[in-house]
């Protein structure tokens, strides 16, 4: 059987508690670390001031050729654990996204999710106003 879809979620959403153990999400981040004896990586990403780090267990992917300090985007799988980490993605699809521009992919992602909120009246209840940028230059 066939994983749900994916949910885009910005790296430093997925330490917090919108997203659910075992669930399928779409991220990307900066490759910090690389161990291959562990088949285990680091990525890292900026929210305004803060750092946010996610474990990703590559194996999965493996082999594929780390490139230190370059942008990747991770398709996987997320486990809670209590230890050090918090958050373990277990990636199924690893790619090198270097060369995309990451400002535009995010305002995108957040058009993306407005669009769905006011489509969906479920979410629209439980989430606040969300206006387009569009909207905001007329």
């Amino acid at each position: 059987m066939l994983p749900p879809p994916a949910v885009f979620h910005f790296l430093w959403e997925i330490n917090t508690d919108l997203v659910k153990d075992g669930a399928s999400v779409r991220t990307n981040g900066r490759l910090i670390s690389y161990k291959p004896e562990g088949s285990k990586a680091v990525l890292s990403g900026q929210q305004s001031s803060a750092q946010c780090h996610v474990y990703v267990q590559t194996t999965l992917v493996e082999p594929f050729q780390p490139i230190l300090g370059a942008q990747y985007f991770v398709l996987g799988e997320i486990e809670k654990t209590d230890g050090l980490t918090g958050v373990i993605l277990h990636a199924r699809a690893l790619s090198n996204v270097d060369g995309v521009d990451l400002t535009l992919m995010q305002k995108a992602i957040r058009e993306q999710r407005c669009f769905f909120k006011k489509r969906i009246p479920e979410i629209n209840e439980q989430a606040p106003h969300c206006e387009p940028s569009y909207v905001k230059n007329l």
